[in-house]
């Protein structure tokens, strides 16, 4: 007997006034586990998503491959044919491209690629208004996540971020980058600064309740890794499949919210009337094109939305949706192969983007820039992108935040360092009274 056939699965049915406490209740009752990943859409139902929230925890199996790490992906997935919960580091790009490297220091040391086989998935289906259990005993289970308390708001520490770059660095570099522009080295690039706070003394799940509170957003995610910690409140989907389907977000133009529903209107309009901010969505919606293409039958990629309008709790966004069918000759990995890193996170043409990151960030990307998701026993599957992030140390009380954005000819420096910290500041108010 296989091992996904020693777990069983059970469905019960859950109320609308039972969805906040019942997600609130499995996130807790997680916390015994050494690794967990609890992903949370938080109501959103535009993003094609299937669930309302799912989670993956306990181990019954790991996989951390150190080589041809998509190929052993699926040959692992071929083998436990069982769900699979864990991330995809940005690093994974020097084993895809032979010509890149990182030189700076890792901080939180998440392996560069690593999904387990849960004990536990629980998902809470918003077509069906149900929650499923898959577990050796799904009742059990059920059972205790009901009965587990609803977390009470924890107060946590005030903290302050250092920026690794400061104003006047990241100044001088934008302009460095629009010299590489203008020089032809590349047209768009993603430039990301790095934030931290030493010896921070908190609680890791609290954190990303607070975070989710303040900052809900449908591709949310808080990943347990033993001391290691990412809490997510992400925006943007990287890749979807299901079926044959391969979708992916990109989101590239972003603006403020107003302080009224007067000049939240002029907000958006201007967003969507920005040939700055457009341009930046079409040059990574032709660069998700061509990697889609790579995994993608002949002639089926296509933008299925351009420009949409997107609003979260701090920012007006520009997303955009592109589609295409794999190839039925190769394995579903190969689509998360040929498209990562994903294109919102590094620019074009990709790999010179990628070397002129390593060259003017201070800080290794590590997870950042990376990927949480899961794959179903079927081998669809669904991921993010790790932006709008904390990520925490429990040893060594290490805790930060990137943020960052598309370099363009047309940037202007002073207004990409206010985006960058209109982004930060959806982290460090987690930490303001």
């Amino acid at each position: 007997m296989s091992e996904v056939l020693l777990q069983q699965q059970a469905v019960f049915p859950v109320t609308q006034e039972e969805l906040k406490p019942l997600k609130n209740k499995m996130l807790n009752w997680a916390r015994q586990f050494g690794i967990f990943l609890f992903l949370d859409s938080n109501g959103y139902t535009t993003q094609g998503g299937r669930y309302d929230c799912l989670l993956g925890a306990g181990v019954r199996d790991v996989f951390s491959p150190f080589t041809n790490s998509f190929d052993e992906l699926y040959a692992f997935h071929q083998t436990k044919r069982s769900w699979l919960f864990g991330h995809l580091g940005y690093d994974l790009k020097n084993e895809l491209e032979a010509q890149l490297s990182s030189a700076h220091q890792p901080r939180h040391r998440f392996p560069q690629m690593q999904f387990f086989v849960p004990e536990v998935v629980a998902g809470i289906d918003h077509e069906s208004a149900t929650i499923f259990i898959e577990a050796t005993d799904p009742a059990a289970t059920y059972r205790q996540i009901i009965e587990t308390p609803v977390s009470e708001a924890t107060s946590l520490p005030e903290l302050d971020f250092q920026p690794r770059i400061n104003r006047e660095q990241y100044l001088d570099i934008i302009a460095a980058l629009r010299e590489h522009i203008r020089n032809g080295d590349c047209y768009e690039i993603n430039f990301c600064n790095e934030a931290f706070c030493e010896d921070a003394v908190l609680d890791a799940v609290a954190t990303f309740q607070r975070l989710n509170q303040l900052s809900p957003a449908p591709f949310a995610a808080c990943y347990r890794l033993d001391t290691q910690y990412l809490l997510c409140a992400s925006p943007e989907r990287y890749l979807r499949k299901s079926g044959s389907q391969i979708i992916s977000q990109p989101i590239k133009g972003t603006a403020r919210r107003g302080v009224d529903t007067d000049q939240d209107q002029l907000l958006k309009q201007d967003l969507l009337a920005s040939e700055k901010e457009r341009a930046e969505n079409v040059m990574i919606v032709d660069l998700v094109r061509n990697d889609l293409a790579r995994s993608c039958e002949t002639g089926s990629v296509q933008v299925d939305e351009l420009f949409g309008l997107y609003s979260f709790p701090q920012v007006h966004q520009l997303i955009s949706t592109v589609s295409g069918t794999l190839r039925q000759d190769l394995p579903f990995t190969d689509a998360l192969k040929y498209s990562f890193p994903m294109g919102s996170m590094t620019g074009a043409p990709k790999i010179k983007v990628m070397q002129l990151i390593e060259q003017y960030e201070a800080a290794r990307r590590e997870l950042f820039a990376g990927s949480v998701g899961y794959i179903d026993p079927r081998g669809d599957f669904d991921f993010n992108v790790v932006i709008r992030s904390l990520f925490y140390n429990e040893t060594s009380r290490y805790l930060s935040y990137q943020t960052g954005g598309a370099i363009t000819w047309d940037s202007d420096a002073a207004a990409e360092w206010e985006e960058m910290r209109l982004k930060a500041m959806g982290m460090e108010r987690v930490f303001k009274a």
